[in-house]
């Protein structure tokens, strides 16, 4: 009764492969798409934390009886979490440090970068220059500069070819597909990510 073992037969274990390799096809995709589905939901957190920020400024603008001017021509100002935000006495939302022109008609892309820093406690990494988006965690844009409506554009960096500055969004418009990130028009107080 004592008989050896001799280990597993070739039938055997080309089953084992055919049944891990059907396991493998279809946990795989799976899988991939981790990497998309965490940075988007990155994306979506800042997003939401500005967004509500955005609502807190304009809130405090609100409480304040909707101050225009308070703080020269065409500058208007808000303490938030104690940090002088500058808004536009017109609308409340969000523009600026305060420091110049508070219009939205007024907005340049620094305005944009400062609106990130200024109104989130713990602001992710930002730039405005090219040259330093590979150390950023997100690169600030303008559409629509020294009009009514311009757009501030957040483009998260790991979402762009960091590899060729050339290649970067130029203009503030984001592509809808390829990059992540989040826009704010300062006209409305709207956010919406992409």
């Amino acid at each position: 009764m004592n008989e050896k073992q001799q280990g597993f037969t070739l039938i055997e274990l080309i089953i084992v492969i055919i049944i891990l390799g059907l396991l493998a096809a279809t946990a795989l995709p799976r899988f991939i798409d981790v990497t998309d589905d965490a940075r988007e939901a990155s994306v979506e957190g800042v997003a939401g934390g500005f967004a509500a920020a955005v609502g807190l400024v304009r809130s405090q603008w609100e409480v304040d009886g909707r101050i225009k001017n308070n703080a020269g021509a065409n500058t208007t100002t808000v303490a938030y979490d104690k940090v002088t935000v500058g808004v536009d006495g017109d609308v409340g939302y969000p523009t600026n440090d305060g420091t110049s022109s508070s219009l939205v008609s007024a907005m340049q892309q620094q305005d944009c970068k400062d609106v990130f820093d200024l109104i989130l406690q713990s602001a992710p990494v930002n730039t405005v220059d090219a040259s330093q988006v590979v150390q950023s965690r997100y690169y600030v844009q303008i559409s629509g500069a020294g009009t009514s409506a311009p757009q501030c554009i957040y483009y998260l960096t790991n979402s762009l070819d960091t590899n060729n500055t050339a290649n970067l969004p130029s203009t503030g418009t984001p592509d809808g597909s390829a990059t992540d990130g989040f826009s704010y028009f300062p006209a409305t107080g709207q956010v919406t990510v992409f």
